[in-house]
């Protein structure tokens, strides 16, 4: 049974940092890429990061130069570090795998507010 387990959200102040994780359970860790992704309410869930199974990483434009993902697979676990948060950082997160099937964790709400 494939789990992806996101934790690490909460509320935090405008210019604050937060880091996020996902561990992998049920999944060949290394051979998938990860990516992190976020929605608003009514809306469809966007691209925040992504890390390939070789390292390699892209990221939305918004989030460039403030945002890190990183991966450690001998623990299967995916990590997203958010720094100089922003209240339009406010959204649900989640955690995706993605190799010859797509997963999605449950989601963890991020609040960034004064």
């Amino acid at each position: 049974q494939v789990q992806l387990v996101e934790s690490g959200g909460g509320l935090v102040q405008p210019g604050g940092s937060l880091r996020l994780s996902c561990a992998a359970s049920g999944i060949i860790f290394s051979a998938h890429a990860m990516g992190w992704y976020r929605q608003y309410p009514g809306k469809q869930r966007e691209l925040v990061a992504v890390i390939s199974s070789a390292g390699t990483t892209n990221y939305a434009d918004s989030v460039k130069g403030r945002f890190t993902i990183s991966r450690n697979n001998a623990i299967a676990t995916m990590y997203l570090q958010m720094n100089s948060l922003k209240p339009e950082d406010t959204a649900v997160y989640y955690c995706n795998a993605r190799y010859k099937s797509t997963y999605w964790g449950q989601g963890t709400q991020v609040t960034v507010s004064s």
